[in-house]
């Protein structure tokens, strides 16, 4: 009767969540996710009976490369616009995005085995999936400090969801016991995925002679911190700010536009201009920020000088840059445990660092066992 109860139970949610998803949809983050997920709009169920690979974002999206491109055809569903964009680079992947629950009674075909990335944890995503004959996979599964408290008021239900669930590869020891602690079963610790995906250069751009110092995936305040213990040692290098969030870039933009002119500072958009020849530029194209670490000299990186619990230094350290980061790094304290040589100071203490010279390059100094996982998944695939 569960999958009975909890279905009627998202239905009534849907009803009343209808007037608001209408209003968001308009808004260019959702105006493409919203419509497909939530109204099935040009959001057809996939053709072939094949693999079923789900991620949520952009992230998650690039960090299966390795297994997709073992297969020579997949389905793969994913959350957000980012990662819809990430998705259909994949040449033998057939793309959507994923319904809301209600709708996979009858969009969800039956499939040979279905493998969802870290905490993708959709209920009769995988019920659904497991009563149709398909195996089913949890990879790259981790739970941070602060999750873990919210997860066990809930065990009971997250116990529900494990039941259909036939493998899980965690990322660290702890992971894997928190994890059975939900009711997980066939727990593997494979380590981080996102360490067999090495980041791919798109473009090259010529570095400038001055430092390219990078605040990488910021949040608000965070271009106005950055900016202003950065104005006072400002001579010898070029700050290039790239937001996190692509909504976000006009207001940036206003902000390093009014300030630059105050301080009669040369600026410029990187959509208007490709090039680092000024003092201050804003990065507001998606997809550039791997082939700027390639030129850069420092990385400051972003979410973690407010209330955000920072963001994968991985990137960076693939290029062996030297980072910077705030200590709030809750939600990636375990991807952090896999560089070495991140400085974590505070907000006030970034003034002391613009007026160093010299930096410590970061290394990667953990791997991911990607072999392991991929050899479950064809086992599973082989035998269904």
């Amino acid at each position: 009767m569960f999958p009975f109860i909890y279905t009627v139970l998202l239905t009534f949610f849907y009803i009343v969540l209808i007037p608001f998803l209408l209003i968001i949809s308009f808004k260019n983050k959702y105006k493409r996710s919203i419509p497909s997920r939530f109204f099935l709009f040009k959001n057809p169920s996939f053709k072939d009976k094949t693999i079923h690979f789900h991620s949520c974002s952009l992230g998650e999206t690039l960090s299966l490369k390795p297994l997709i491109e073992s297969f020579d055809k997949v389905n793969l569903s994913v959350i957000t616009d980012t990662g819809f964009e990430a998705a259909r680079k994949y040449s033998n992947a057939d793309v959507r995005f994923l319904p809301f629950e209600i709708f996979l009674w009858f969009w969800l075909k039956p499939g040979r085995v279905l493998v969802v990335t870290e905490a993708e944890l959709w209920y009769l995503l995988f019920y659904l999936s497991k009563k149709r004959g398909g195996k089913t996979f949890l990879i790259n599964a981790r739970i941070s400090d602060r999750s873990y408290k919210s997860y066990l008021r809930l065990r009971w239900f997250y116990k529900k969801i494990f039941e259909n669930i036939d493998f899980v590869f965690a990322q660290t020891e702890t992971d894997r016991e928190r994890l059975k602690t939900l009711g997980a079963k066939n727990v593997e610790v494979a380590g981080n995925i996102k360490l067999a995906v090495k980041p791919v250069i798109t473009k090259s751009y010529e570095k400038p002679k001055k430092r390219v110092i990078v605040a990488a995936s910021t949040h608000e305040p965070e271009e106005e911190i950055i900016f202003t213990a950065w104005l006072k040692n400002n001579k010898d290098s070029v700050l290039v700010i790239v937001p996190r969030h692509p909504e976000r870039f006009d207001e940036v933009d206003e902000l390093l536009s009014s300030r630059c002119k105050a301080e009669r500072l040369s600026y410029h958009r990187f959509s208007q201009k490709s090039s680092f020849d000024a003092d201050v530029v804003l990065v507001d194209k998606m997809g550039e920020l791997i082939n700027i670490y390639t030129i850069s000299d420092l990385v400051i990186l972003g979410g973690s000088f407010v209330n955000v619990g920072g963001h994968n230094p991985l990137e960076p350290a693939f290029f062996n840059k030297p980072i910077i980061s705030g200590k709030n790094i809750y939600n990636q304290k375990e991807s952090y445990s896999y560089v070495g040589g991140i400085e974590l100071i505070e907000a006030d203490e970034l003034e002391e660092v613009f007026e160093k010279k010299d930096f410590k390059p970061t290394k990667i100094v953990a791997k991911a066992d990607i072999k392991k996982i991929l050899k479950k998944i064809k086992e599973a695939y082989d035998v269904v």
